[in-house]
């Protein structure tokens, strides 16, 4: 059937964003003794919130992290997308062409979400219609997040696509029960990307947003 409503993630999908928030996130971890590249947290972390690396990284390094530290952490990413942050090439003419209902479902906290959009204008393309991984009891990979978002929207899931970028974020549109378009164009996207997507069961592989609208017909 087709389409009733688009879900988009939004770090790495709608705002190339992703490489961005991992340097300052090495950063951080650097001030406080831990070397963490910044290509490690993407490979561990990407696609889930800062909440949720934190207390894993508290849990495998047997480490109490600083009472302030989400704090900084969250400073320092906002100042970091205020400097670089960019909205995904073509996603703007993309969101024109699309002749459906949409909506953002995301791991970031709503503040960051709403920085991160109104920093590349494209929050009037989804306000009021954005949704945090706050929200909910579990953050991707379940699915907690997209069923929220489909039931605010009044939608079915097998009426809803999500699209996405992330491994974790794949796996929890699955589990909801939804069609799911891979996306590859960020710049954190590294070789092989498209193949674990289509192995956490994206549908489809989008690698670029021009392909965005063609896909959506065939869903």
């Amino acid at each position: 059937m087709p389409p009733e409503l688009i879900i988009f993630d939004c770090d790495g999908m709608l705002i190339d964003s992703e490489a961005i928030a991992c340097r300052a996130d090495s950063a951080c971890l650097a001030e406080i003794g831990i070397v963490m590249p910044a290509e490690e947290i993407m490979d561990r972390y990407l696609g889930i919130s800062a909440a949720a690396m934190c207390a894993d990284i508290a849990r495998r390094l047997d480490r109490v992290l600083p009472a302030d530290f989400a704090e900084t952490l969250r400073l320092r990413v906002a100042a970091a997308f205020k400097a670089e942050l960019a909205p995904m090439p073509g996603v703007e003419a993309a969101l024109r062409s699309l002749p459906y209902r949409r909506c953002v479902a995301s791991s970031s906290a709503p503040e960051r979400l709403r920085q991160s959009l109104s920093l590349t204008g494209l929050l009037p393309w989804f306000a009021p219609h954005v949704f945090s991984a706050t929200q909910v009891a579990r953050g991707k990979p379940a699915p907690d997040l997209f069923l929220f978002a489909a039931a605010s929207m009044q939608a079915a899931p097998p009426v809803c696509v999500v699209i996405e970028d992330s491994v974790p974020g794949v796996q929890a549109a699955v589990a909801a029960g939804m069609r799911v378009i891979g996306f590859t164009a960020g710049g954190h996207c590294r070789p092989g990307h498209a193949e674990r997507l289509r192995a956490a069961g994206a549908d489809a592989i989008a690698d670029g947003m021009h392909r965005l609208p063609v896909l959506l017909s065939r869903a």
